[in-house]
């Protein structure tokens, strides 16, 4: 049994799908995974069933009918993590955007140090992202010095999707409740937890782009992220 697990939602990506799960099941701690997929046509959740018998009591799969957004697979994932005894429930993509390695310094962000949420952050020292175009650099980047100015949260990757929450911090915030479903919806959970006192601290990682299959990032996914984070700063004017 581990105290650990993590969240990695899919559509699409069965190129990448294997060597993330064995990167993850290799490292010196023992961490468990929920793959949510997303009834991807490119059968990636027959391939992590294909998976299960190898890696028995570590690897899950829950399997939604439609792509609904990434927001509402990780809402899914936390629900179902909940309702098991992790002490300790990551986020993570796919496609090595995010390094397998570095989860256990995110673990021990929560352990050892005793943040309730730890982000693993491109923006902490410096801007620490390879592999992307000027124009997507610097869109991310004002994206996050725009969400710390409206909110006043001091985390300066607001938008990260590489994160490790307590168990209590997740089970604190009411997930009915949260609105959005793309980028909107990092900064929201972040806003969630930083509104209702969480320790929040930010772990440097070098975030390198895709190398297989195809980004998700859409101009509807900008526009809430955009928009989301005025709505989550005036809601909280009037809510404890």
């Amino acid at each position: 049994m581990s105290d650990a697990i993590v969240i990695i939602p899919t559509y699409n990506e069965i190129e990448n799908i294997e060597s993330i799960l064995r990167k993850v099941f290799s490292q010196d701690k023992v961490f468990h995974v929920l793959v949510v997929d997303d009834n991807s046509p490119d059968q990636t959740g027959n391939k992590v069933k294909a998976l299960q018998p190898e890696f028995s009591d570590r690897l899950f799969l829950l399997e939604r009918q439609e792509k609904n957004g990434l927001g509402s697979a990780y809402l899914a994932g936390f629900k179902w993590c909940l309702r098991q005894s992790y002490a300790y429930i990551f986020e993570m993509d796919a496609d090595f955007s995010h390094n397998p390695d570095d989860l256990i310094r995110l673990y021990n962000a929560c352990t050892i140090d005793k943040a309730d949420v730890a982000v693993g952050s491109r923006y902490v020292k410096g801007i620490t992202v390879v592999n992307w175009p000027l124009a997507r650099i610097l869109l991310s980047y004002g994206a996050s010095r725009y969400v710390r100015l409206i909110t006043r949260m001091t985390v300066k990757d607001s938008t990260a999707g590489f994160v490790c929450y307590k168990r209590r911090v997740l089970a604190a915030i009411d997930l009915d409740k949260i609105e959005f479903v793309g980028y909107a919806f990092q900064i929201e959970m972040k806003f969630k937890a930083y509104k209702k006192g969480f320790k929040i601290v930010e772990i440097p990682v070098i975030f390198k782009d895709r190398t297989r299959g195809k980004s998700k990032m859409s101009g509807s996914i900008i526009s809430e992220a955009i928009f989301g984070v005025i709505s989550l700063k005036l809601k909280s004017l009037f809510t404890k």
